[in-house]
């Protein structure tokens, strides 16, 4: 499955056109490798991503098939780590 397509279906960020901005931008990492929006996930990867002002990183647990309620998106991933992020002024 897509990068910024699986980012969207577990509600991780707001719209899939983020998500493909901001692998554009270089804020999403797969498996510690800047990934391209189109980059294949595959379960037990690790997903580093920076978007509204916090650092995530994130194991995949498992592909979601189709679409899944909000309630069920937290059963395909787990949270290595979640901080916010200094902002530079």
């Amino acid at each position: 499955m897509r990068i910024d397509l699986l980012l969207n279906k577990l509600c991780l960020v707001k719209t899939r056109t983020i998500a493909k901005k901001a692998c554009d931008k270089g804020l999403v990492k797969l498996n510690d490798k800047i990934a391209k929006s189109s980059s294949n996930v595959t379960e037990n990867d690790i997903i580093e991503y920076q978007i509204y002002g916090y650092m995530n990183i994130l194991k995949i647990l498992q592909l979601p098939k189709g679409n899944i309620s909000k309630v069920q998106t937290v059963d395909f991933y787990e949270i290595i780590t979640r901080k916010r992020m200094e902002l530079s002024e």
